[in-house]
């Protein structure tokens, strides 16, 4: 957290949190959400400002809810957020990085949708994959340590009781790594994962 803010903080310890102005989509972009696009329910506009953006990211946190926000100064703007709290874009030289610039490391497990969403973790972190991504992720699954098409994965997608092991293959060479894949129904997500998708003034403390 930036040392401006900690000062806010310490200065104005009780401003009221903000919600529904600030948005996470699917893609990792930041979007402002005026009252037409709240009213609508649209995403909002895409934040482009590298030093607005750098100023989110610095500050970007979650609370004991599982609700995740941004400290804006003194204020706290909570995110509505379209999918997980991260969101990964492949990197040919880092493997896997973060929305925020960071990088996720090798996953410890993955998670596909009824939708083909595509999710990493790695300890707390959680993220799903952008989906101009997911096609070269896909190319990468194995079931039973062979390569697989899509016809079979939409079978193992479509039967919950099919115990063929899926596992996504990263890295390459001698860092060839692979992670097991399991099912997760989309809805399931912020239980599983303990977060809030979109936060409530009501529910605040």
């Amino acid at each position: 957290m930036d040392d401006i803010v900690k000062q806010a903080l310490a200065k104005w310890p009780n401003v009221p949190h903000c919600y529904g102005w600030l948005g996470l989509d699917a893609r990792g972009n930041w979007r402002m959400r005026d009252e037409r696009a709240q009213h609508f329910n649209l995403p909002g506009d895409k934040l482009t400002n590298p030093a607005l953006v750098g100023f989110i990211v610095r500050n970007y946190a979650s609370d004991e809810r599982g609700c995740w926000y941004f400290q804006n100064g003194p204020q706290r703007v909570y995110l509505n957020l379209e999918t997980t709290p991260y969101v990964a874009r492949t990197d040919p030289a880092q493997g896997f990085v973060l929305h925020t610039g960071e990088a996720l490391g090798e996953p410890e497990a993955a998670y596909l949708t009824e939708d083909g969403e595509l999710l990493l973790q790695r300890g707390a972190v959680v993220a799903q994959l952008d989906d101009r991504d997911v096609g070269q992720a896909l190319e990468r699954l194995e079931m039973d340590g062979h390569a697989i098409g899509d016809e079979t994965l939409l079978a193992w997608l479509a039967d919950g009781a099919a115990t063929a092991a899926l596992s996504l293959r990263t890295g390459a060479g001698a860092g060839k790594h692979t992670v097991p894949v399991q099912r997760l129904r989309r809805a399931d997500i912020p239980a599983r994962f303990g977060f809030v998708r979109l936060p409530q003034p009501d529910a605040a403390p």
